[in-house]
């Protein structure tokens, strides 16, 4: 009994291979290191069929291996899904990544415009200071030399005031002067024409 059970198992397992061996194939060569989702199925209608058969044939340990291959293929279709889990999540860290260093590009490029933007108003407001600077030194020399020629022209008027007044008295004294001499020989004239006079007088006596 014992021998036709185990006849009975293997005939069971190469049936099984033969009818994989195809999808196998094709399976092997679209894989890339890790179980397709087709294989796993596969698998599990492998132990569903040796389970199957281990009902038909009483075979306990026929059973217990389609057991052993339900739950291996179990375990890989878990492992299967948490790696393709990982991989959407690696891909969106990936993406908030690119999307981060994007942003921070954006936003490094907007501080250096900002920048730029300030220099340039910097550089302006200082021009502008400069010039206001400039014309108000101008202003003020223009003022200063303003003031100065209108307190050169005030001296100058009151040098000519001064000097004027004092040609007015000179002229003035010299009148006094002219004034007192013609009046001392207009004395003088009339003395001597009273002297004539006199002896004029005394010589008709």
């Amino acid at each position: 009994m014992s021998m036709a059970r185990e006849i009975s198992r293997a005939a069971v397992g190469g049936y099984l291979r033969v009818v994989r061996l195809p999808a196998d194939a094709l399976l092997r060569l679209r894989r890339n290191g890790s179980p397709a989702p087709a294989e796993i199925t596969l698998d599990r209608i492998e132990a569903r069929v040796r389970d199957l058969a281990g009902q038909v044939l009483r075979d306990d340990e026929l059973r217990e291996d389609a057991q052993l291959r339900r739950v291996a293929a179990d375990e890989r279709a878990r492992a299967l899904r948490l790696r393709s889990e990982a991989e959407v999540r690696a891909a969106g860290a990936e993406e908030r990544y690119e999307q981060r260093a994007q942003e921070t590009d954006e936003q490094r490029r907007e501080a250096t415009r900002k920048a730029q933007v300030t220099r340039r108003s910097a550089a302006r407001q200082r021009a502008a200071a400069t010039q206001r600077v400039e014309r108000a030194k101008e202003q003020r020399q223009a003022a200063s030399e303003a003031a100065a020629e209108q307190t050169e022209q005030a001296v100058e008027r009151s040098a000519k005031r001064v000097r004027l007044g004092q040609l007015e008295e000179e002229a003035e004294a010299l009148a006094k002067r002219e004034q007192a001499l013609t009046a001392a020989d207009e004395a003088q004239r009339l003395r001597e024409a009273a002297g004539k006079a006199k002896a004029a007088r005394k010589n008709s006596r």
